[in-house]
């Protein structure tokens, strides 16, 4: 007898898999309708355009990837400008360059950069600032240099910066801002098979139609979220994950609604969350190079937060997810909140996570999210979570009395001196004993745990993943195990829901947006100047919602 539901998965497995390889085929279909794409001209959206982009250089030339490379661009037409982006370029390969040769580089660059005498010599340095490095002995050469780079940096930011809001580089760039405001449909990406389910709705795979890049799309059902009053939380995480700009926390690319759904497309892990490969992939548990490298990736992701006033609450094994080359985000901040003055006491997490504090509903902040990581760490190094043991059955009273009464145990081979004093200290029932904690400068980042790794390298993606996932498996259950949702009947919308509407579905994200045009080729393809005009430029179907320019 036939197998339906297998042969569903299979099928819908091998497009999904199709779709993340690109074909031959695939990618003709694709560069035809590229062929019909243009940026809006320079005309019709500079002027009203300038009026709508904040003209501030951090944003502008550090954080939008395509601002970044058309302020470059036009930096390498002034040899005075460019000359002091080399030194900031120079910098930055100098922090992030391995222990043994950096001392060398360091005497080099003051040799190039601070002395009167050499042709790099930065001409816009301070006067006080040159006395101090005729004077001063080779260990201080590194504080001289970072005094060096804050006021190149400070240089960029006045005149060449000025200058380039005056150039053709950046009236490309203005197009570029009117063509990422686009109104984004469904009808701007192919669907592929669902991979999981929230509380909400489901999670499918999706690709761009024009780019071929494959992303997530959480599908929130509106009437299921009118019904069970989840509309402040789904606008708070689609608005956090807005913010948020770090390696290690899932991104946001893009927020539309349909017929049916609010929907936020997100990064796409291919590689499954670290639940997966704790209990279904060899022997229960992970091998400890890699527990220290996702620990040290998880604890940058939640530093990230923390910096942004913002506390995770659900930090888990299963919410941590890999990418194609083995490096992992955190995703789901459905639970996520901002911290303000007013103090934070509601439970929220998940059984056998949760802090102590949140257990006795107490007032919490940032201390409850090192404790779930302490959680995570003892659970990928013993293949079980602190306060229950694989498949043991315990109620939720039984894992909350443990949680507040009684001592870990380490007895699992695997733990050596530094897992389980990490874990000692994280796990610490009282805030000011816990790590990250104990003082306002507490970083868990100098634990002898991490003493393999260098974070300045692994934030610059320096640092190879000790495990890559297998491209061609699908690590989603299957698609028979994944239940449907009932359809809600009896809710109706009113104006109300559609000005919620309006407000959630914002569009493309701006700095998610312009990696995708870059790393794509399409920013290329269309800068280029031999390249034929299209007739019009076409997204799938959905028309522009700025009203700014029209799109010739």
């Amino acid at each position: 007898m036939c197998d339906m539901g297998g042969l569903d998965n299979l099928i819908a497995n091998t497009a999904y898999l199709q779709a993340r390889k690109s074909s031959e085929g695939d990618i003709k279909d694709m560069m035809k309708r590229r062929r019909s794409l243009c940026l809006p001209s320079t005309t019709s959206c500079a002027g009203p355009m300038r009026s709508k982009v904040q003209a501030d250089y951090v944003s502008v030339c550090e954080q939008q990837p395509i601002g970044r490379r058309m302020f470059r661009d036009f930096v390498a037409t002034v040899p005075e400008y460019q000359l002091a982006q080399d030194f900031l370029d120079e910098m930055q390969n100098w922090e992030l360059s391995e222990d043994a040769g950096k001392d060398k580089l360091l005497h080099e660059m003051a040799d190039k950069f601070l002395k009167e005498d050499s042709k790099s010599f930065l001409p816009f340095l301070s006067r006080r600032l040159l006395e101090m490095s005729q004077k001063a002995p080779d260990e201080e050469h590194e504080d001289l240099l970072q005094l060096a780079r804050d006021e190149a940096k400070n240089f960029l930011m006045e005149a060449p910066f000025q200058d380039f809001q005056n150039s053709p580089f950046f009236d490309r760039f203005l197009q570029w801002k009117a063509y990422e405001q686009q109104q984004i449909t469904e009808k701007y990406f192919y669907e592929f098979r669902v991979l999981g389910k929230g509380g909400f709705g489901e999670v499918c795979a999706i690709q761009v139609k024009d780019t071929g890049k494959m992303y997530a799309c959480k599908k929130l059902d509106k009437k299921r979220l009118k019904k069970k009053n989840g509309e402040k939380m789904a606008l708070l995480e689609k608005e956090i994950l807005e913010k948020v700009n770090s390696p290690f926390i899932v991104k946001l690319a893009y927020a539309y609604e349909s017929k049916r759904h609010l929907c936020l497309v997100m990064s796409l892990m291919n590689g499954g969350d670290l639940k997966f490969h704790i209990y279904n992939i060899g022997e229960r548990g992970l091998a400890m190079n890699r527990v220290v490298f996702y620990t040290a990736q998880v604890t940058c992701g939640m530093q990230h937060l923390h910096s942004m006033n913002i506390l995770y609450r659900d930090m888990k094994p299963e919410n941590v997810l890999l990418d194609d080359n083995g490096n992992c985000r955190l995703s789901d901040l459905g639970l996520a909140i901002k911290v303000k003055d007013k103090p934070i006491n509601q439970r929220a997490g998940t059984n056998g996570y949760m802090a102590p504090e949140i257990l006795k509903e107490e007032n919490y902040s940032y201390p409850v999210d090192w404790f779930a990581l302490g959680c995570s760490i003892y659970e990928m190094i013993a293949g079980r979570t602190p306060f229950k043991d694989f498949k043991e059955k315990v109620d939720k009273d039984e894992v909350k009395r443990r949680t507040l009464e009684t001592e870990v145990q380490f007895k699992h081979r695997n733990f050596n001196a530094d897992a389980t004093d990490i874990c000692k200290l994280l796990l610490a029932k009282k805030i000011e004993d816990r790590l990250g904690s104990r003082t306002l400068i507490d970083n868990p980042r100098k634990h002898p745990f991490f003493k393999t790794i260098n974070f300045a390298r692994l934030e610059a993606g320096l640092v190879d993943p000790p495990f890559v996932p297998d491209p061609s498996v699908v690590y989603a259950k299957d698609i028979a195990d994944i239940a449907d949702f009932s359809e809600i009947k009896g809710i109706e919308f009113d104006d109300k829901d559609k000005k919620f509407f309006k407000k959630f579905a914002t569009g493309a994200v701006p700095v998610t947006w312009q990696e995708e045009i870059m790393e794509t080729g399409l920013f290329e393809e269309l800068n280029d100047p031999t390249r034929e005009t299209g007739k019009g430029y076409s997204n799938g179907g959905a028309e522009s919602k700025s009203g700014v320019c029209s799109l010739l």
